[in-house]
């Protein structure tokens, strides 16, 4: 059940991790990550892949390396980037130690599948880097000695993650981050708010959640709950999908519960007594606000019905009125717009209040 403080959701309170020079947990935003879709082995298609997330608000970005020659191309793009940078590790201990070496900011791993022994190879080489590492277990992925032990797979990834960091603490390790993720949404809520109370970083994200339609859908239901009830640190909606749409997808999660700061946007269903064309001015207008970092609601509605009071309700609003917009500010009506000129010269309102 999640609660507001001051019109804000109370964020759970989690060890506060550093990734190169993008601090998560404590009281720091909630940061967006997305995941590179091509062999490392491409070095310009991956460096220019992490500047398109970069340039639509990814933080972190993670990279897939499965192999000595992949690692030696991902120190090449560490060498030429400044973006945090996650190498992604499956079985080999080696490449874990290896990334690290050449410049990871942090490495996700399962550890149920490296080896114990080699493992603490791993943790001593983390230490002395001060890089993070992710532990990781998914829905798919359960260590089997855990889904025999409980005979249960949600039992199973809860106590394997308790398991895991309890081994980590024991050798003298925090720096860590957590994540449980399953395909199935109420699974993945389940899991997190379970693992909420063990106090480190939480990733959030529900996996091999499908196509962008589906898996927006998806990732907003897990993602969204779980923000709400104020667990999660770093969000990934995962799609099958160019991973742009990725990072977008997560910008409009947090937006839409007033945690980045981004212009709030209403509007509302067209009905039978509008006499504006509210879908193209709110698309035009939405499309512009959409990225501005600026802490304002906005509001574009289409009759005198709702409209007057949700234009009161924001800090700039309009209302169709008798094939016009009525303009509002401070909830007052302060001039009229033909339909043609509404978007532009609204948007020109929105400028105006923004640089403030």
């Amino acid at each position: 059940m999640y609660f507001k403080e001051n019109g804000l959701i109370t964020r759970n309170k989690t060890k506060p991790i550093s990734i190169r020079h993008i601090a998560i947990g404590g009281n720091n935003k909630i940061a967006v990550q997305s995941m590179t879709n091509i062999p490392v082995e491409n070095i310009d298609g991956t460096l220019r892949q992490i500047s398109e997330l970069t340039n639509v608000g990814c933080d972190i970005v993670r990279i897939a390396v499965p192999t000595l020659k992949a690692v030696k191309a991902f120190g090449e793009i560490r060498s030429k980037t400044d973006v945090p940078l996650v190498a992604d590790i499956h079985f080999d201990y080696r490449l874990a130690i290896a990334s690290i070496e050449a410049g990871a900011d942090k490495i996700r791993i399962n550890p149920g599948n490296i080896a114990t022994d080699r493992l603490n190879d791993v943790i001593d080489c983390a230490k002395r880097h001060n890089v993070a590492i992710r532990i990781g277990v998914n829905g798919g992925s359960v260590n089997r000695r855990f889904l025999e032990q409980y005979n249960d797979k949600t039992v199973a990834l809860i106590e394997s993650i308790k398991h895991y960091v309890k081994y980590f603490e024991d050798r003298s390790f925090d720096n860590i981050v957590l994540s449980v993720k399953s395909s199935d949404i109420a699974e993945t809520v389940y899991l997190n708010r379970q693992l909420a109370s063990l106090g480190y970083p939480l990733h959030l994200g529900v996996t091999e959640a499908g196509p962008k339609e589906q898996g927006i859908l998806k990732n907003s239901i897990g993602i969204g709950s779980l923000l709400l009830d104020g667990i999660g640190d770093t969000v990934r909606v995962s799609l099958t999908a160019n991973p742009v749409e990725e990072v977008i997808a997560a910008k409009e999660i947090l937006s839409a519960l007033g945690l980045r700061n981004s212009v709030t946007f209403v509007s509302c269903p067209k009905c039978g007594r509008c006499s504006v064309d509210l879908e193209k001015v709110a698309n035009e207008v939405y499309r512009y606000v959409k990225n501005l970092e600026c802490n304002i609601k906005v509001a574009v509605m289409g009759c005198e019905v709702n409209g007057p009071g949700e234009c009161k309700d924001a800090d700039l609003g309009i209302a169709g009125a008798n094939g016009k917009f009525a303009f509002f500010k401070n909830g007052q009506v302060y001039k009229y717009v033909d339909n043609e000129n509404a978007a532009q010269e609204f948007i020109k309102e929105i400028d105006l209040l923004c640089k403030r």
